[in-house]
């Protein structure tokens, strides 16, 4: 899939520069995207760009195409390290170069997976369905003071601290690079671009349509914020994923949908779904056999992809589920036998997050951990109350309902 992705790309200096210090680099063979944002006086920026974008090629080019999704991330991860090592290295060797730095947003697509590593403020983009989904999170004091609470997006105190970057790839002897991965689907829009492009399109539904259109235009994205200001250069590289159906690409659109629309993971952003989305086995069941029995002492969330399961609890059927529920999610929390039976109507396939790898990814990352806990917490509560009221309690409290459940305390994305 990935040797067919289109593409188009534009990178120009803006209306108020004379320097163009981005830098984007497209290598098709190592299926390679990367765009720079330089800073730094006496063409500094320029430099430091063109140099860490030259460094991620060579490192990725000297690992070779591996098929094994980790070490190609850590290779990634490697190359923006060690492209901030050159970049430090050669800003302390002259006076005016001290403090030259750039932002570096790299992408490997490794078939119908994206491999992302970043420091800085440029972003990558998703534009699925009809939403644009921001995947990068910006390194600047603006962005993290609002990811910590301490002030409200839209603030005006905010506005003179605008260009402030927290990390870059050269200022400093060391740098923290953020890398993940993102499952995509056929005909996902993939959007990299420095800032000088994105402060324009605010409007997340003007650059959706913008990234919806049926050809890739990177040119207009790059024309319409020079005729908004242009006061910084501009860089824009689109990257479509092809709209042909394989297996695979049915599974990881089937995977990606199933989760979207379930409440346990209805706080996690685009790249949070994908890190649930590694620790999950398939699992496949004929009509008639059992998921697991009442009494059963067995681990684990099951999210049903297809076909229909009958839950039994003694003699009795109390439920009928069908594509896109799951059940079982008190065994992430708990040793308890199984309540009641699941036994499928029909052929079934289905996702398994088995209590050992939810564990895992709590450890790995504790955002998304706070994030499904908090929901299971708030299920909990819900059941508990049903258990002390009346069914006809029960739906008067769920008509009149003013305030709802509240969000999780981390922000989403």
């Amino acid at each position: 899939m990935s040797k067919s992705l289109e593409r188009s790309v534009c990178s120009d200096v803006g209306r108020v520069r004379e320097i163009n210090e981005d830098s984007f680099l497209i290598d098709e063979e190592l299926q390679l995207f990367v765009v720079c944002d330089g800073m730094g006086g006496h063409a500094a920026g320029e430099v430091a760009s063109r140099m860490a974008a030259a460094t991620v090629r060579e490192c990725l080019e000297s690992h070779g195409n591996d098929p094994d999704l980790d070490r190609t991330l850590e290779v990634l991860r490697f190359g923006v390290e060690e492209a901030n090592r050159r970049v430090y290295e050669y800003g302390m060797q002259a006076e005016e170069r001290h403090g030259m730095g750039t932002t570096c947003t790299a992408l490997v697509v490794r078939g119908h997976v994206a491999l992302v590593a970043h420091v800085g403020d440029s972003r990558m983009y998703v534009h699925r369905g009809e939403k644009v989904h921001q995947l990068t999170q910006d390194h600047t004091f603006v962005a993290e003071a609002i990811r910590s609470g301490l002030v409200k997006a839209g603030d005006p105190a905010l506005a003179e601290h605008s260009n402030l970057v927290t990390r870059a790839v050269g200022p400093l002897p060391q740098v923290l690079v953020d890398a993940f991965t993102v499952d995509l689907l056929p005909g996902d829009t993939l959007l990299l671009c420095s800032d000088g492009l994105y402060e324009y399109f605010e409007d997340s539904g003007e650059l959706a349509e913008h990234l919806a259109a049926d050809g890739l235009a990177a040119d207009a994205l790059v024309e319409k914020a020079n005729e908004r200001g242009g006061h910084d250069n501009i860089t824009a590289l689109l990257l479509r994923v092809p709209g042909a159906t394989t297996k695979a690409a049915e599974r990881v659109t089937a995977t990606f949908s199933a989760l979207s629309h379930i409440d346990l993971f209805g706080e996690l952003s685009l790249p949070e779904i994908s890190r649930v989305t590694r620790q999950l086995d398939h699992v496949e069941k004929t009509a008639g056999e059992p998921v697991f029995r009442q009494g059963d002492v067995c681990d684990g969330l099951y999210i049903l992809l297809s076909g229909e399961v009958a839950v039994h609890r003694d003699d009795s059927e109390i439920a009928v589920l069908g594509a896109g529920c799951h059940f079982g999610e008190m065994a992430l929390l708990n040793q308890r036998p199984r309540s009641a039976t699941v036994i499928g109507n029909a052929d079934l396939e289905l996702l398994h997050l088995s209590r050992s790898a939810f564990f895992e990814l709590v450890q790995l990352d504790h955002v998304i951990g706070v994030k499904v806990l908090w929901k299971l917490a708030q299920t909990l509560s819900l059941r508990l109350e049903d258990t002390f009221e009346s069914p006809e309690e029960i739906t008067e409290r769920r008509n009149t309902l003013t305030f709802g459940l509240f969000p999780s305390p981390i922000p989403r994305g």
